[in-house]
């Protein structure tokens, strides 16, 4: 946040601005008196930081609050035009992308096919900052941070595999890519670790030490949660069950099947007639590996198929693995409102954002400091 040593008169103040504005996130507008009790400080403090921060340019006026006693006191939130970040799932046949805000605000996302389009990871990246932006009514210039959901692993040297649904993308460097060619910071992950993200935030998970979340849609896959913390693997391939053959069970279930996609995922549903009984016996099957392996206390069935399933796919879940199994966990269905992949990009970009904010408050200062005294030093 700052270079200043610690309780000199410089670094007080970027503590105290950094509180204030960590207030302001939590909290959203506030006036000078309710940062004050809020942060602890004295009004007259509360007030230098409300200062401060504005002539830097981290935050606005945003309105007035009326009390029952004087004039009427104007509130403060934080900038959201300075920097904004994109949220982006990229699916089999088209992309979701969504502009995000320090602020957390619900954007309204916007969905576009890849149909005939020259795919590269910039190529992507940029007609989806594009759209998203459009839609928003912001500029792409504006952009700090993008955070991309795929359908493939994610290793930590930049390398990106099982990538069936990627064409143009290479095997290595997409992100560095990315970042070159756009000039954004990028962080590249799993779709389905994205969504597991999200049910652990605002969905189904939020009150299990951990969780596996079975995602069923044009692929099939898991994404482990351990503690709130996403299990990757040595080389970001853990969960990815869709490619695992299918059993003699299986195969009679879904003649033809070769692996766990054929068995529950594009199409699936359908091929059982809606029969959710049906489908529920082809969804324990591919769990069987997961619980094995894991033992989790709580399986989240999402995706197209699982939320199609809702509720009652999950009742018949959990009552098919009681009767036919050893392992007993809980099964809930996936209650994010939503694209769950754009949601779980949301927190993480969020999140970022703020620290991007927070970082900017030690030079911002000292630069509005200085023009305010005509460039004297």
């Amino acid at each position: 946040m700052t270079d200043a040593a610690p309780g000199t008169p410089s670094w007080l103040r970027a503590r105290n601005d950094a509180t204030a504005l960590n207030m302001l996130f939590e909290h959203g507008a506030l006036a000078r008196n309710q940062l004050a009790e809020l942060t602890g400080m004295s009004k007259p403090t509360a007030a230098q930081m409300v200062s401060r921060l504005e002539q830097a340019g981290l935050i606005e006026q945003a309105g007035e609050t009326s009390g029952k006693r004087g004039p009427n006191a104007y509130t403060y939130a934080v900038r959201t035009d300075r920097a904004i970040a994109i949220a982006v799932d990229i699916r089999e046949a088209d992309i979701a992308a969504m502009v995000v805000d320090v602020a957390g605000v619900n954007h309204e996302a916007v969905e576009f096919s890849l149909d005939g389009a020259d795919r590269s990871p910039e190529a992507d990246i940029a007609a989806a900052i594009d759209r998203a932006c459009a839609v928003a009514g912001l500029s792409p210039r504006s952009v700090r941070l993008v955070c991309i959901g795929v359908q493939a692993a994610i290793s930590s040297d930049d390398g990106v595999d099982f990538t069936d649904t990627l064409p143009g993308w290479p095997a290595q460097g997409a992100r560095r890519r990315i970042a070159d060619a756009l000039g954004v910071e990028v962080i590249l992950e799993n779709d389905v670790n994205l969504a597991a993200a999200a049910e652990r935030a605002t969905g189904a998970a939020g009150d299990a030490a951990g969780f596996a979340l079975l995602w069923m849609g044009n692929g099939v896959g898991v994404a482990v949660d351990i503690g709130g913390m996403i299990f990757r693997g040595a080389a970001g391939g853990a969960g990815e069950i869709g490619y695992l053959p299918v059993t003699a069970a299986g195969t009679a279930l879904e003649p033809g099947a070769k692996d766990i996609t054929d068995l529950i995922g594009h199409g699936a549903f359908e091929r059982c007639g809606g029969d959710l009984g049906a489908f529920a016996e082809r969804v324990s099957l591919a769990l069987a590996p997961v619980l094995a392996v894991l033992d989790p206390e709580l399986v989240v069935l999402g995706g197209p198929n699982g939320i199609a399933g809702g509720t009652e796919l999950a009742s018949l879940v959990a009552s098919h693995l009681a009767l036919h199994t050893r392992w007993h966990p809980i099964v809930r269905a996936s209650s994010i409102v939503g694209d769950p992949v754009l949601g779980g990009a949301q927190r993480l970009l969020v999140a970022r954002l703020r620290d991007l904010v927070l970082a900017e408050i030690e030079p911002s200062i000292t630069r509005s400091h200085t023009a305010h005294l005509g460039g004297k030093q």
